[in-house]
């Protein structure tokens, strides 16, 4: 976990990425997909339900099995966090990817953003709680990628519980990412949210599509759905 001084210097580092978070993402293999100007009309940055205000106070999964794009949602979260100047915590495992100039493409200020690393599901449920009892951080994401043999994460329902009352006490969002099917189980009754987020190609255009659905919202039903065109990088 970072030390008292270095969170000091990283809340302090939020605050400043807000002038230069850019609202582009980049993919690669199953990293998120850049998005990039084409002439061409796309979907908003952001919608009613999924937006950073919308998922504060929440305990969210992003789900999907194959061509996922979990990866691409998470991060379009983590740069409109950043453009608010919210502080934003990524907990990963150690065996997981996470590739800096990936993330340094989308927009995302690495200098802003806490990545830890840990060993096992119950470990990072704990480093996410440490995160949010700071009070500094807006958006945590649980990066869990496909442990377990795909979807099979398990966080006990008294972790859930504390994450769901530290996000609410201090207006944070707790993002989980997992692999799963899409009629399999969410990590639990506290999530308050499920979508799944899945990357389709779009050979008119010469890139791909996020495509993300609402499978659960205990706010305003699930059914939501949203479409984002992507590109990805050259040689693709």
């Amino acid at each position: 976990m970072p030390s008292s001084d270095d969170l000091h210097e990283l809340f302090a580092r939020a605050k400043g990425a807000a002038a230069t978070a850019r609202s582009t993402w980049i993919q690669k293999a199953g990293r998120p997909l850049e998005r990039r100007g084409t002439g061409e009309s796309a979907e908003p940055a952001s919608s009613p339900t999924w937006d950073l205000d919308a998922l504060r106070g929440r305990l969210v999964e992003l789900s999907a099995r194959g061509a996922t794009a979990t990866l691409s949602a998470a991060i379009e979260l983590v740069v409109l966090a950043q453009q608010a100047g919210e502080p934003v915590g990524w907990v990963t495992l150690g065996h997981a990817t996470f590739y800096p100039p990936d993330v340094a493409d989308s927009g995302v200020d690495l200098a802003a953003l806490a990545v830890v690393r840990v060993h096992d599901t119950t470990s990072a449920g704990r480093a996410a709680e440490r995160l949010l009892r700071s009070g500094g951080f807006g958006l945590v994401v649980l990066d869990f990628g496909s442990v377990g043999g795909g979807g099979a994460v398990e966080i006990p329902i008294a972790h859930q519980g504390r994450l769901v009352t530290l996000a609410q006490t201090h207006d944070a969002a707790v993002v989980c990412i997992t692999e799963k099917q899409t009629d399999a189980a969410s990590l639990g009754s506290l999530v308050s949210l499920r979508a799944e987020a899945l990357r389709r190609h779009a050979p008119e255009h010469g890139g791909y599509h996020m495509a993300l659905r609402v499978l659960k919202d205990k706010r305003r039903g699930p059914g939501f759905s949203r479409t984002v065109r992507l590109r990805g990088p050259e040689g693709m």
